[in-house]
């Protein structure tokens, strides 16, 4: 995206936090090519077969957006900080409710322990994708800006760089912020997985 078409997009978000409707459906044609290659970026790392297509989940995006008018908009990267946690709230609302529809859906759990956030990683189930919003919200708790990179870099698409400008720090931050992420979620994962082994439960690949 160039610095044209970033300043066009704040220039926009402010006039719509002013009310102008107009400047809503501008924006909306504007960032719909770069909210359509994150959404494509995320269906990579979900399981086969995931019915949740990325126009779907692009959509449902835009529709929680257009209830969001009031918010105090930035720039372009903040209006992208805030699609990402959008975009990670529809895929586990959508998680959330398929697995309640499963039969024995509280049966089945598994593990990310090898796996989670590995550059490599082609599909993720629901329950994985529950875990991982679960743990997650444990980390933020924990340290707020190394789980907001997790969810910038993970579930946004951002790079390095445009995470370290939302985040005001610098890329090397963002980098060690990203491995410590890992290597806590990784260990948290593991420990949920060893209780629920304790308890005689059998994990399923």
């Amino acid at each position: 995206m160039s610095a044209d078409d970033s300043h066009e997009i704040t220039q926009l978000l402010l006039s719509w936090g002013n009310g102008n409707q107009f400047a809503y459906d501008q924006l909306a044609r504007l960032v719909y090519d770069e909210l359509r290659r994150i959404a494509e970026s995320q269906m990579r790392r979900e399981r086969d077969g995931h019915t949740l297509s990325p126009s779907a989940l692009v959509n449902e995006v835009f529709v929680k957006l257009s209830g969001c008018r009031q918010v105090r908009w930035q720039d372009r990267l903040h209006f992208f900080n805030f699609a990402a946690r959008l975009m990670r709230q529809v895929l586990v609302n959508y998680a959330q409710a398929h697995k309640c529809g499963k039969r024995g859906g509280g049966i089945q759990r598994v593990t990310l322990s090898q796996t989670v956030l590995q550059a490599n990683r082609s599909e993720m189930s629901f329950e994985e994708l529950l875990e991982l919003d679960a743990a997650l919200e444990s980390l933020g708790e924990e340290d707020e800006r190394c789980a907001k990179v997790v969810e910038l870099t993970f579930f946004g698409g951002l790079t390095v760089e445009e995470t370290a400008e939302v985040l005001g720090v610098t890329g090397r931050t963002v980098k060690r912020d990203w491995r410590y992420a890992r290597l806590w979620l990784r260990r948290e994962l593991s420990r949920e997985k060893e209780s629920y082994e304790a308890e005689g439960n059998e994990i399923r690949p």
